[in-house]
């Protein structure tokens, strides 16, 4: 089923060539196999419902992003993309670092253009932990550099920040999910998100994506997160996207798509500045 009501209308028309970003697909359960480290209880989210839900909208361009719950099993969210076509989407998989030559070829030809680097969003703090992560993330890096991909984060904000000294060294371009994911409660004058835009203000290699608001707020309405997203609008004008997260998993009953892509209009509310984050942004990194 659907989660946008069909009487509920955008705050505000999307531009022509609008993209959203990051999306999950999920198939019939049973229909698909599942990776072992499953989070949540997984949904069936058809392609046909998105579909739906982005014309509602005004999308006609998409970024498909391999949910956790499949592991390295990508033949659902692979299947959805030969249906819409490499004209229309791009694909963020998860991938063995060791994966030959020939499935990255494979891979490219259907318009996966990326690869997730994918922690728990609840995970507690565990100082050190982003030792554990560096082979994989150097691997990657050095093959999606080769080949023109990047790497996609989504990662807690401590995680985040722990990682900012090895995003530095990163060969490839790369985007990081949620905002990074520091808690809006905190607002833009935590340190570790006052580091992250410093971050961003260094380079030109990292992207940043205005997705899973839900994850961040705890206010009504979402309002605790418009200053951080204005900060980062005021920071990296050309280097942020805009992605529904649909179908948002657990909080599926709580949130709806039409809600979250109408806080655009609060945080960016030059239309100019919409078709950035909606349009060009996404042309120009995902190669449309």
């Amino acid at each position: 089923m659907s989660t946008h009501k069909k009487e509920e209308a955008p705050a505000f028309s999307a531009p022509p060539l609008s993209c959203d970003s990051h999306f999950h697909v999920f198939g019939p359960p049973g229909c698909y196999a599942y990776g072992k480290d499953i989070r949540y209880t997984p949904p069936h989210a058809p392609l046909k419902d998105f579909l739906g839900l982005a014309r509602h909208l005004g999308m006609e361009r998409y970024v498909f992003v391999q949910p956790s719950a499949y592991g390295s099993n990508n033949d659902c969210m692979l299947d959805a993309m030969r249906e819409v076509g490499l004209k229309r989407c791009r694909g963020i998989v998860d991938i063995d670092q060791d994966a030959p030559d020939s499935e990255f070829e494979r891979l490219h030809r259907i318009g996966v253009r990326g690869i997730r680097i994918n922690e728990n969003p609840i995970k507690p703090f565990e100082p050190g932990y982003s030792k554990t992560m560096l082979s994989r993330i150097e691997r990657l890096d050095a093959r999606c550099a080769e080949i023109g991909w990047m790497l996609d984060f989504l990662t807690p904000g401590w995680l985040t920040l722990e990682l900012l000294p090895v995003m530095k060294r990163l060969k490839s371009r790369h985007t990081v999910a949620h905002m990074g994911m520091f808690l809006a409660k905190d607002g833009p004058q935590q340190p570790g998100f006052r580091q992250f835009l410093d971050y961003l203000r260094g380079g030109d290699g990292c992207w940043v994506k205005f997705t899973g608001t839900y994850r961040m707020s705890v206010a009504p309405g979402f309002a605790d997160v418009a200053p951080m997203a204005r900060a980062l609008i005021e920071t990296v004008p050309d280097r942020i996207i805009w992605g529904s997260d649909y179908p948002h998993l657990s909080f599926a009953d709580k949130v709806g798509s039409v809600e979250l892509f109408n806080l655009l209009a609060t945080w960016a509310p030059d239309a100019a500045m919409r078709k950035k984050i909606l349009v060009d942004n996404p042309q120009r990194l995902f190669g449309f």
